[in-house]
């Protein structure tokens, strides 16, 4: 007879203490997966901000340099155009767009170094003969993107002119000799110097 409770009792089911353990286990384990899970989605999220803030900003990089070629490329300079009166773009209202996007604009100032003034070029430069002087030019482009995002350059440039500053005029386009437009020697710029004045 003991031995037939002895074996009853080794085949009942466990104690009251031990029920719904399994369960609480089970809670836990879903409790920290959902964690798990949570910390990955915020991850995930925080990762495309991220990498939409860089392209964003890559954008407004590449529009102060799209006003800088717009800038060095302007027909109409001259050293009438000082740090007091630059070239202005846009003159008023907003910025103008970026050719191929709806969201990234530009805008710069433009004008003659006063403080350094015409260069003599030694020797002549590229064969344009002896007389010529370096007249030094100032950029300060911005570009914009979404977001709010913004970036500033400093383009210095100089193009080639006559040794006399009285000669040069805002014409840089003189169709034919007949034209009395005197102005520079050559159309072409040359850089001198680049920052980007809020770099991280």
């Amino acid at each position: 007879m003991n031995t037939a409770r002895r074996i009853a009792a080794s085949l009942a089911p466990a104690g009251r203490g031990q029920c719904g353990t399994a369960l609480v286990i089970c809670m836990l384990l879903l409790l920290v997966l959902s964690l798990v899970g949570i910390a990955g989605l915020v991850t995930a999220t925080l990762e495309l901000r991220m990498a939409a803030n860089a392209q964003y900003r890559e954008r407004a990089f590449q529009a102060a340099e799209y006003a800088i070629e717009q800038a060095m490329s302007a027909t109409d300079l001259g050293t009438a155009q000082t740090v007091l009166s630059p070239k202005r773009v846009p003159a008023s209202g907003p910025p103008p767009a970026v050719p191929g996007s709806s969201t990234d604009t530009y805008s710069y100032r433009l004008y003659y170094d006063t403080a350094a003034g015409p260069t003599p070029i030694p020797g002549g430069h590229a064969g344009q003969g002896t007389n010529l002087m370096a007249y030094h030019f100032i950029v300060e482009a911005a570009g914009f993107s979404a977001k709010g995002a913004s970036d500033t350059h400093v383009q210095g440039f100089y193009l080639l002119g006559p040794a006399d500053p009285s000669a040069i005029t805002t014409r840089l386009d003189c169709p034919t000799a007949a034209d009395d437009c005197r102005g520079f020697s050559s159309p072409e710029r040359h850089r001198t110097y680049w920052l980007q004045t809020n770099a991280e």
